[in-house]
């Protein structure tokens, strides 16, 4: 199965005209589709440029999936917050302190009206493709993974709307640790977002495809990240979601790990009949050898992956996480979008 989807992910999408220009590379380095990772800010400030960038970008060829980038810091992004400055409530609670985190919570009504209501006024002004849950989480303090799969210090989260509908739920108090119950219940409230989310874009237009990505953990005996979506099941068999997709990995782990990591993918993919994606770190660490970009596609293409995408456009060059090398990193991701989908005209 050859690989048919090439992406980029894509912010200061601010002119039309300038927004034009950076398509037209984006093009000539073999990309399919643009990930537009519009903020809070740029919903608020810049929103009448956002559908003529999304026309533009039909017009010179390219595909268009929006990206709520880092809104609520609920999903990945290095983009501060408009919701979290303006609600100092609402937000995720320590289990372990009871301090409130830097992170909304997305069990809360007013941060799902917020989501549901950002992402559908999008829908209905733009005439994007698709949508893209990119690393979808509670807050997770780094020192939480074990070595033996065991609970870590701290987690999140438990707000008073959290433990309300535990206790309705279950019929006793959230506890302070992680239990099992804890963790079904987070499983449960994670996935009833997106969802929700989902069903509602799908109604307004069932033609929009809906991509949800997740951490690309073990989350097995042996290291687990309780970040919320670390049952692929749950995730990949939700019919709202029309592509199952793992996140990026550092270029310095083992390749062992990336193949590991390819195979669940792509097998929880075909599980559920939904098409898989692995991403390419385009970004602040580049491999020693840019060969090993190479040596990662063809092992992504000959276990099947049938979606690749890469963060970020130009390698985030001018920006405080650029590669080293930003365009030339680039420039090598750009040479394997370019032979993997000439393979897919053969």
């Amino acid at each position: 199965m050859a690989i048919t989807h090439t992406a980029i992910s894509y912010y200061g999408l601010n002119y039309v005209e300038h927004a034009a220009a950076d398509f037209r590379e984006m093009l000539d380095h073999g990309c399919t589709t643009v990930v537009l990772a519009v903020t809070e800010f740029d919903f608020d400030f810049w929103r009448p440029n956002i559908p003529k960038i999304v026309d533009c970008a039909h017009e010179l060829g390219l595909r268009v999936l929006i990206d709520p980038w880092g809104i609520g810091k609920y999903f990945g992004g290095e983009q501060v917050s408009k919701y979290l400055q303006n609600n100092i409530e609402n937000r995720q609670v320590s289990a372990l302190t009871g301090e409130k985190l830097p992170h909304a919570c997305f069990n809360t009504n007013s941060f799902r009206d917020y989501f549901r209501n950002f992402c559908l006024t999008l829908a209905r002004e733009t005439a994007a493709d698709g949508f893209f849950w990119d690393e979808p989480h509670y807050a997770l303090p780094k020192s939480y993974a074990s070595i033996t799969g065991g609970a870590g210090d701290d987690w999140s989260c438990r707000c008073p709307v959290c433990m309300k509908r535990f206790s309705d739920y279950y019929g006793y108090d959230m506890p302070r640790v992680m239990t099992d119950d804890v963790i079904q219940f987070r499983w449960r409230e994670a996935l009833w977002i997106l969802e929700d989310c989902s069903r509602h874009l799908k109604e307004l237009n069932a033609g929009l495809e809906i991509t949800c990505c997740v951490h690309a953990t073990h989350n097995s005996y042996y290291v687990t990240e309780h970040r919320g979506y670390d049952n692929w099941d749950m995730v990949a068999s939700s019919p709202y979601f029309d592509v199952f997709s793992t996140t990026i990995i550092a270029w310095d782990l083992p390749e062992a790990f990336f193949e590991q990591i390819t195979r669940r993918t792509v097998e929880m993919a075909k599980k559920y009949g939904k098409q898989s994606e692995r991403w390419l770190m385009g970004y602040y660490k580049q491999p020693q050898d840019l060969a090993r970009i190479d040596q990662m596609v063809d092992l992504y293409e000959r276990l099947g992956i049938d979606r690749l995408a890469a963060w970020t456009y130009r390698g985030g060059y001018g920006t405080v996480l650029a590669a080293p090398d930003a365009l030339g990193l680039w420039d090598r991701i750009g040479d394997n979008y370019r032979r993997v989908l000439r393979k897919k005209g053969d």
